[in-house]
């Protein structure tokens, strides 16, 4: 039995703090895992009962118990599960994450009778089906749909740390490529301003590493027959480093490709979900906010936002300020994720901001967040100000706010405005 995996604002939250947990040095892989169940079993608002780590052994087809933390019954220390008694270990290879009736005896006698898993680390060949090399399975008192969607977070992100982990060693021997991917990166980035009719826009990506998954784009259709139109995009995607400047450089060229057509962007966005799900076995997480720019005397401007933190709004007439929230999922987590497609008209003075949440997420020493509300209230002070102006002042303002912090992330913000 299976459930489609969904994604909610919330969880994007959690897997930010996941992110931040899994970031922390670990010696062993292991105790990787270990620490990340424990962290999913004490936190109460999951209502998690028990968590437990599996771990492959390809020349005996089984798992064998690696791990357990909770309040179920306990179950033998290294007690195995054949690979050809349990359909669900190969079913992960195919859906990542997967709630089942639990059929093994003992593991019902000990008071497991449904539980959630998923797959994390590499996928291995084992009597002609691929397998995960671990399974973190838990159990609670409702799983599946929320409870799964999780789980779907801990398979990538673990997996994430598990080869970050395997590569730390390999780092020092690849600081020159990466020095060269920093370059290619950002010729990649178009230039900081553009005008667009009576639009006036300007963005900065500042990552927090050599190379970073922070990236935007101005985009227009080079199809003259085409109504002129302005795209903007800026995405995130959520691993850190090389892998992820490698899907932000997937993701610019999938989009400058699909705004040659004058595709619903509803469909652009569906049809780029399907390529990062297909292409990124592990890391496959992308938040994107797109908007196009229309030549409307109204200022009609189309946006959608998948799983990416809101957009402002602000308006000149009212100086009061409409959030722009998520309209779909996050890029990649599930093969047919689908985003509506929202509108706002921008009038003479309106300003639209949008940041990636190295932004909203920036912490002072102290641990406090810059916020959504700091950032607001920022953009009507400068309002007079010119693009370039307010978006530079937030960036060194946030920079202030964060120095001495022991976290960090990419940030960028791209700022519009209707003269």
């Amino acid at each position: 039995m299976t459930e489609p995996v969904s994604l909610s604002l919330p969880q994007r939250h959690l897997y930010k703090l996941l992110d931040r947990l899994l970031s922390s040095e670990f010696d062993d892989e292991e105790k990787l895992l270990q620490s990340l169940v424990r962290e999913l079993v004490e936190r109460e608002e999951f209502a998690v009962v028990g968590g437990r780590v599996w771990k492959l052994l390809p020349e005996r087809g089984v798992y064998r118990l690696l791990y357990q933390y909770g309040e179920v019954e306990h179950i033998p220390d290294g007690y195995e599960l054949g690979i050809s008694e349990q359909p669900t270990f190969a079913a992960l290879a195919k859906q990542r994450t997967v709630t089942d009736v639990e059929t093994d005896a003992l593991l019902r006698e000990r008071g497991i009778k449904i539980y959630s898993a998923t797959g994390v680390g590499r996928l291995l060949k084992v009597q002609g089906e691929k397998f995960y090399e671990y399974v973190v399975a838990i159990n609670a008192p409702t799983v599946g749909g929320e409870l799964a969607s999780i789980l779907a977070i801990i398979g990538s992100a673990a997996t994430a740390a598990l080869e970050n982990l395997r590569h730390r060693h390999e780092r020092a021997l690849i600081q020159r490529d990466l020095d060269q991917a920093s370059l290619i990166q950002r010729s990649l980035l178009p230039d900081h301003s553009i005008e667009f009719l009576d639009y006036t826009a300007y963005g900065v990506s500042i990552p927090d590493r050599i190379v970073g998954g922070d990236y935007f784009d101005y985009l227009r259709p080079t199809d003259t027959s085409e109504e002129e139109r302005l795209g903007i995009v800026v995405s995130d995607a959520a691993s850190k480093g090389l892998p992820a400047a490698i899907q932000a450089l997937f993701v610019s060229g999938a989009l400058r490709m699909g705004i040659t057509y004058h595709t619903k962007i509803s469909s652009l966005i569906a049809r780029l979900n399907t390529l990062i799900y297909e292409t990124f076995p592990h890391e496959r997480f992308v938040t994107l906010f797109y908007c196009e720019i229309t030549p409307s005397a109204s200022g009609l401007v189309l946006y959608a936002n998948a799983g990416h933190c809101p957009a402002l709004h602000y308006s000149a007439r009212s100086s009061t300020i409409t959030s722009l929230e998520p309209t779909g999922g996050i890029l990649g987590i599930a093969p047919h994720q689908r985003c509506s497609v929202e509108n706002i008209n921008m009038q003479h003075g309106d300003i639209l901001l949008i940041v990636t949440d190295g932004v909203l997420e920036a912490q002072s020493p102290s641990g406090e967040l810059y916020g959504i509300e700091r950032l607001a209230n920022h953009v009507r002070a400068a309002s007079s100000q010119s693009p370039k102006s307010i978006a530079l002042e937030i960036l060194e303002d946030v920079q202030h706010f964060s120095a001495g912090a022991p976290y960090s992330d990419d940030r960028t913000i791209v700022v519009v405005k209707r003269q």
